[in-house]
């Protein structure tokens, strides 16, 4: 029987409030929905992936902090929880991993230190989904020495369709330097208002963009005020309102990545 080996996709835009959270919370959930075994990673010291899965850490539980810590990092199995949902496993975050661009700046091999603690759980999982933080520091060059694939969330709106120039150089720093193998996934559009001149603008122009031709998604997340809710009663849109807009999007999604 061949060992199975997670596919690791991570979520990242370095410009802030485009959808990544509730993406990686919702894609998690909507595949754990088709039976996948699901480990969300929380790459962001703000821990709201950790929040909008229902999870708070005691004081002395480890998080991911502790699992990429040095000296003497916690297995990263004592520190991955379940969340209340069947197939959805979690490794949360803590607001000391806002310290870790310090501590780990003389370590030789710190951008390995994710890839090294996860390997030894690659296969009891068929999908990682990894939250990064809204900036490029050692969290997020972390999160893409790790990944074998990069879904890119894009508010549709002027400023972050800018934005994704800076992106794409760094993903291209990132694939020559440190992971030959990793590959964009796809660009999601999210926060899509149909009755917005300037939604409709943005969407078109990622449409027309000749370096998305085959790499955007036809699922559109739709602006919706249920999915900002469900994140504050820290559960995944599609178990809080399956029939909501917000958990039909995450679905279609979840079924485009999956085919």
């Amino acid at each position: 029987m061949a060992t199975r080996k997670a596919r690791i996709i991570a979520v990242v835009n370095e410009k802030g409030g485009v959808g990544k959270t509730v993406t990686v919370i919702n894609l998690g959930a909507g595949l754990s929905l088709e039976g996948k075994d699901v480990l969300v990673v929380d790459m962001d010291p703000q821990f709201n992936a950790t929040r909008g899965l229902g999870v708070s850490l005691g004081q002395d539980s480890p998080s991911v902090y502790d699992v990429i810590k040095l000296p003497e990092p916690v297995p990263a199995r004592s520190a991955i929880v379940k969340t209340a949902w069947e197939h959805l496993d979690l490794l949360p975050s803590h607001v000391d991993l806002s310290g870790v661009e310090v501590e780990l700046v003389n370590e030789p091999g710190r951008e390995n230190r994710l890839k090294e603690a996860l390997t030894p759980v690659l296969d009891l999982y068929d999908f990682i989904v990894v939250d990064t933080p809204p900036s490029l520091s050692i969290l997020t060059v972390n999160v893409l020495a790790f990944a074998s694939e990069i879904l890119v969330p894009c508010q549709t709106q002027p400023y972050a369709y800018s934005a994704l120039d800076e992106l794409l150089e760094t993903i291209s720093i990132i694939k020559e330097e440190m992971n030959p193998d990793i590959r964009i996934l796809g660009v999601l559009a999210t926060f899509f208002d149909q009755r917005t001149r300037v939604s409709n603008k943005i969407l078109e122009s990622l449409r027309r963009d000749g370096r998305f031709q085959d790499k955007l998604f036809k699922t559109v997340i739709r602006i919706n005020t249920t999915v900002a809710e469900s994140a504050y009663y820290g559960k995944p849109v599609v178990f809080f309102r399956p029939s909501s807009t917000g958990a039909a999007d995450y679905l279609a999604l979840t079924e485009e990545i999956l085919s």
